[in-house]
């Protein structure tokens, strides 16, 4: 009795143990669980937040971000955010350490998107001691990022298109031209990474670029939308200003209305994105006016391809209409008195889609809006980032000086140090010719009430 007694007790202690020693290991690895960071899904934005674009002449080029800065101009036109382009041409991680404070912490940014390393990888295969100081340069400056209470959003360095290398003049290294695209994608893998365990912002630049166009290589083997290999042009950036607000995850749809007669003859609608009044339902068609939240997202001319290229307005911008129950026949859709188009019954009865529709008065507003904010990048924007290249030459000579000694090297630091006495005054008016030019935007991007009438045509009456 005595040993049996001794067993159950000796048993109950074991079993005991093993649960505290799984319930300790259980609540290890909960603990451990809970220090992991969810990445940022989507940007959260209010009137008054500001995002800068840090990066190297990519950015520079004012391309993509314009295009990013015209999807938040016309889709959210009663917020007016702060936009800032921080790019300098050539530059590298520690060159956007060395203007940090007065280019990227001066504006009190939200967010800060981060496209840098083509220039980093220095143009040549893969070199371990190159990608350390991209490394450490990187985390230094998502850590100053983070210390002034805004969030990274990593980027991927974009494509290196080593077809268009080699179809261009530029005499290169033949293993550079083969390798440095793997050398950038490799640089942007270890960003996806920091992004995903740090809880960052991350945006695959490179994987878009790169399937556009081997899929339209398959039509012609000469596509490129980098013909430098090394700058995307227009339709390359819009590529660029997709992916970003692709991985962020913005808002896509402009509108949807779906217009149908019930059984007892009363019309019904059914609409998101805006307020639908006035719904006629007759026997030769139907009215209505429609004022949206917001306009459709359009590029200028040059950078349509781009747009073709993703399907943007599909997949970004969409206005849908559709109405059910209409006689058999064609029927004229005006807005505002224009004409923008015919369509038959069954067509209307799936959907059409007039973003990209360059007839429709909402298209031509949200062009006026471009063509604007084009005229801003192109000219104030691009005059205060141009007064950047000076810095950055004077930085990089005054961090080569600085190992040095002699009083020759201080007076060369004293004459470049002159030349960007103008700087700041430069940095001054081409912010306020923008800021007057953005007022302009916040005047044209205004949705207003739009008069829409589709009547049933006669047949053979051809769309004008």
């Amino acid at each position: 009795m005595r040993i049996s007694v001794i067993r159950t007790k000796l048993i109950y202690t074991i079993t005991l143990g093993m649960f505290l020693m799984t319930a300790g290991l259980m609540q290890a690895q909960e603990a451990e669980q809970q220090t992991y960071k969810v990445p940022m899904s989507k940007l959260e934005l209010e009137s008054g937040d500001s995002i800068v674009f840090l990066g190297d002449s990519i950015t520079h080029q004012c391309l993509y971000t314009q295009y990013v800065e015209d999807f938040f101009y016309t889709r959210y036109p009663k917020i007016r955010l702060k936009f800032h382009n921080a790019g300098v041409g050539g530059a590298k991680a520690w060159d956007a350490l060395a203007r940090f404070d007065r280019d990227v912490a001066a504006y009190k940014p939200k967010y800060v998107t981060i496209l840098l390393g083509m220039n980093d990888g220095q143009y040549q295969p893969f070199n371990q001691e190159i990608f350390q100081t991209y490394y450490n340069d990187m985390k230094e400056l998502i850590t100053k990022i983070e210390a002034i209470n805004a969030k990274p959003i990593l980027m991927t360095p974009t494509m290196f298109d080593a077809r268009a290398a080699r179809m261009g003049t530029r005499k290169r290294d033949p293993s550079a031209v083969e390798l440095y695209n793997s050398v950038l994608a490799y640089y942007g893998t270890w960003l996806r990474e920091v992004a995903a365990e740090s809880g960052f912002g991350f945006v695959d630049m490179y994987g878009p670029l790169n399937n556009i166009t081997i899929a339209a290589r398959q039509k012609d083997p000469n596509f490129t939308i980098i013909r430098d290999a090394i700058h995307p042009n227009a339709p390359g950036q819009v590529v660029m200003a997709f992916a970003l607000l692709s991985d962020m995850n913005v808002k896509r749809q402009v509108s949807r209305i779906t217009i149908s007669e019930k059984a007892n003859g009363e019309p019904a609608a059914v609409a998101r994105g805006g307020k639908l009044t006035d719904l006629v339902y007759g026997e030769d068609g139907v009215s209505f006016t429609w004022l949206a939240d917001s306009l459709p997202w359009v590029v200028p001319q040059e950078a349509q391809l781009g747009a073709e290229l993703t399907k943007l307005g599909h997949r970004m911008s969409q206005e849908a209409l559709s109405i059910h129950g209409l006689p058999a026949g064609r029927y004229e859709l005006t807005i505002d008195d224009a004409v923008v188009g015919q369509y038959s019954n069954t067509t209307l009865a799936q959907h059409i889609e007039l973003q990209g529709n360059s007839k429709t008065p909402q298209y031509q507003q949200a062009m006026k809006v471009a063509l604007l904010n084009k005229e801003r990048n192109d000219g104030p924007v691009k005059d205060k980032r141009n007064s950047w290249r000076a810095f950055q030459q004077f930085a990089r000579i005054k961090r080569k000086l600085d190992a040095e000694e002699g009083e020759k090297n201080t007076q060369k630091l004293e004459g470049l140090q002159k030349q960007l006495a103008g700087q700041e005054k430069t940095i001054q008016e081409s912010e306020a010719a923008a800021l007057a030019l953005e007022d302009k935007i916040y005047e044209v991007n205004q949705p207003v009430a739009r008069k829409y009438v589709l009547k049933k045509v006669a047949a053979g009456k051809k769309q004008k």
